[in-house]
């Protein structure tokens, strides 16, 4: 494929098994990887270092828009609460779209600030600094283990599945 028409992006959207299931199977979505965003750690032993549960999303902008990528992150995120989606609570869990492309920072501000309820959401829109994988039994957790917990509706979740 075309290297020059994928891009890289960050999606923290509660917890990452259901994030990384639904976005999986996106149009346009090449591969996803269940990690850790902006901790201070570079493995993920130890104690919690402020970092955000996400999920790396690499897309072809030839199929799908970072635009449109965001729009379908937010159909499966609540974006008014801080540090909870479904029954997962604490700062791990907030939401935020994180790049080290300047660009995808601003069409993610955009996005936000062109929404009729803007001044509600909460979604951070940030450098990524740092990335972290997440262990081996967390990526593609769902597809592996379907019946275990997710804070996604099972239609929503499945939605774009083919």
């Amino acid at each position: 494929m075309d290297t020059t028409q994928q891009n890289t992006i960050y999606f923290a959207g509660g917890c990452l098994w259901g994030v990384q299931e639904f976005l999986k199977h996106l149009p346009g979505v090449i591969s996803t990887e269940a990690g850790r965003a902006n901790g201070t750690n570079d493995n993920t032993q130890g104690e919690y270092d402020g970092y955000a549960e996400c999920v790396k999303v690499i897309f072809s902008t030839k199929v799908v828009s970072l635009n449109e990528l965001i729009g379908f992150f937010f159909e499966i995120i609540d974006p008014y609460s801080i540090n909870k989606q479904g029954d997962d609570v604490g700062p791990k869990y907030r939401t935020a779209i994180y790049s080290k492309s300047q660009d995808h920072l601003k069409v993610a501000s955009n996005y936000i600030s062109q929404r009729s309820d803007a001044d509600k959401v909460v979604v951070g829109v940030e450098p990524l600094t740092n990335y972290v994988p997440s262990d081996p039994e967390h990526q593609d957790r769902l597809t592996n283990h379907p019946d275990d917990y997710c804070h996604i509706p099972l239609e929503l979740l499945n939605k774009y599945k083919s």
